[in-house]
């Protein structure tokens, strides 16, 4: 299990209608503020300022052909050459992270091959490296480097 120091939450967040709301930076809009959104968020914030990935080598939220299945992966980083080289499933704190919650992931890579694969649901994350036609799991995620 990877251990994971998130930073101090300063997201901008507003109530409307008596929904929350919080705003993403990256997408530069406001999003409905759900227990996965809150996940995604605070990993997104990680990345960028803990283990400084560049924002711009990160994408969420788009979507993928699973067969005539459209889906929609959670986060993707790419490598300095803009290949996809990590992907990322967030679930609610509430959800446990089980094999099910990696299969969806490991479905995902079947259209998006990576090198690295990870599952979060804040509280705990997991994560692997693809070597060899197996899967390594992760004490601690890579650093991204402009060599990647």
């Amino acid at each position: 299990m990877l251990t994971i120091q998130y930073p101090e939450p300063d997201f901008r967040t507003r109530e409307e209608n008596g929904r929350g709301y919080i705003f993403d930076e990256l997408r530069r809009k406001w999003l409905l503020l759900t227990p996965e959104e809150w996940v995604r968020q605070n990993f997104i914030r990680y990345l960028i300022r803990v283990m400084e990935y560049p924002a711009t080598m990160l994408a969420q939220e788009k979507k993928l052909m699973l067969g005539d299945l459209p889906k929609r992966f959670d986060l993707l980083v790419y490598d300095a050459g803009h290949q996809p080289w990590m992907m990322v499933e967030c679930k609610a704190s509430t959800v446990p992270l089980t094999d099910k919650v990696l299969h969806q992931l490991l479905r995902y890579h079947i259209s998006i091959p990576v090198s690295y694969m990870v599952i979060t649901n804040g509280a705990n994350s997991y994560a692997w490296e693809k070597k060899e036609g197996s899967l390594v799991m992760l004490e601690r995620l890579p650093g991204w480097t402009f060599n990647s």
